[in-house]
Parts: structure tokens; sequence; C-alpha cells
């Protein structure tokens, strides 16, 4: 097992978000949670990455238990994170944001082979390498933002609501990006508000709901749930 989050309690000062949540990923394996807003998806993936200390549960990667250990600590563990935000840098090039992604990596030829693996991903960013962050398309900058989250070579990619904020056409091509990472045999966690999409892509899903998991299973079985059916996808 890649991944295993036991009985992990967080939030944020006194508020708490998070009640008992368990989830686990194997190595090679797509694996979304869903769920409404507010229900704490974003919450979870921060408090995996090490950006929001937990309350209570552990957290295990690779074997290691990883609670409470700094999100720059987990970054070099081969965990990296997507925030919904991307974080780029505006005004530095395509190149420049990606090798941003790769400064845990002090071997100049490894970098060098991990910008041309994500450009052999992304045709797109090779083209634009010159191109100022800030200037590219919103579709664009979420490619770019998987992009250097691909940089540091990671075990685990966490992705939190990619296709926020973005037209259809654009959606259809992040979610592209995606499965051409899954193909390549890298393990994906996502969260995503595009629960039709995501269920159709996915291996296995996890609903949360106010702060617990309610459901989880095959995403093709949740897709038939009539609790999700009525509750998200409005059927």
């Amino acid at each position: 097992m890649l991944l295993e989050v036991k009985n992990l309690d967080a939030g944020y000062g006194y508020l708490q978000i998070l009640r008992s949540v368990s989830l686990n990923i194997d190595k090679g394996e797509y694996v979304c949670i869903i769920g409404p807003n507010g229900a704490g998806k974003s919450t979870t993936m921060k408090s995996i990455i090490g950006l929001i200390a937990p309350m209570g549960g552990t957290v295990v990667f690779n074997g290691e238990d990883i609670t409470g250990m700094s999100a720059s600590q987990i970054t070099t563990k081969g965990i990296s994170f997507v925030s919904e935000e991307m974080n780029l840098f505006v005004n530095m090039s395509v190149q420049e944001n990606l090798y941003m992604g790769a400064y845990t990596i002090k071997d100049k030829k490894i970098q060098k082979n991990r910008l041309d693996f994500v450009f052999s991903l992304f045709p797109r960013l090779a083209e634009r390498k010159a191109q100022l962050a800030g200037t590219m398309s919103g579709g664009e900058r979420k490619m770019l933002a998987i992009g250097r989250g691909m940089m540091s070579d990671p075990k685990l990619l966490l992705v939190d609501e990619p296709s926020f904020g973005l037209a259809p056409q654009l959606v259809a091509n992040v979610f592209e990006s995606l499965d051409v990472l899954k193909s390549q045999g890298v393990t994906i966690l996502l969260v995503e508000q595009n629960v039709t999409k995501t269920l159709a892509v996915t291996d296995r899903g996890y609903i949360l709901e106010n702060g617990k998991i309610g459901l989880k299973g095959k995403s093709r079985d949740l897709a038939d749930n009539p609790h999700v059916r009525k509750v998200f996808l409005g059927v």
C-alpha cells in the first residue's frame, strides 16, 4: 500500500473539519475524493501533504509514518501537491516554473531529464517554454501546475480541483493530461467537483460529507449508487 490515512482528524484552529477519515491508495491507482463544498476535501489533501497539522490519526506513506512532518519534508519523500490556486510564479517563464518544481533535485542532469519528460507529456508546454506563466490561458496554467508537480518525480500526485473555473474544452484537456500521467504509471489522488467526469475516469472513490467518509468503492459502482446519483449527479 502506497498511502494509508487512518482516523484522520484535522481542521483550522479550534474548528474541526475532518472526523476519523480513513482512506488508502495502492501504487498505480487513480483514486478520487468527491463531496459537496465544505465537506473537507481540500483539508484532507492539505493534511496529507503537511500544510495542516492533523489533530489526530496517522498518515503513512510508502511504509513510513509522515504524520506531523512539514510539507517540505513530505515532498522529499515523494508526494507532490497541485493546489487549486496553482501558486505559479506569474512573472517567470514556463520553463523557469517547471524547474522550481525540481528544487529538491540537486543533480542538473536529472533535472533536465525530468524537464524533457514533462515536455514529452505536455508538448504545449514545450512550445511555450519561454512564455510568462501569467500570460497563459487557464487550461495552460493548470497543465503547467500539473507539469511542475511532476518535476520532482513523485510517487504520489495530489491534484486539487483541476477543472475549477475552466471552460468545458479546457476541462477536457486537463483530464486528458491526468489520463496521460495515469498511463505512465503515476499514482494520483484527485479532488474534483466534476463528479460525472471524475467517476468515469478514476479507479476508486471516496464520498466525503460533513468531514466523514460516507461511501467508498469502485468509481463505476459509486456512479450507479442511488445516493450519489441523487445528490451529486442530479438524477
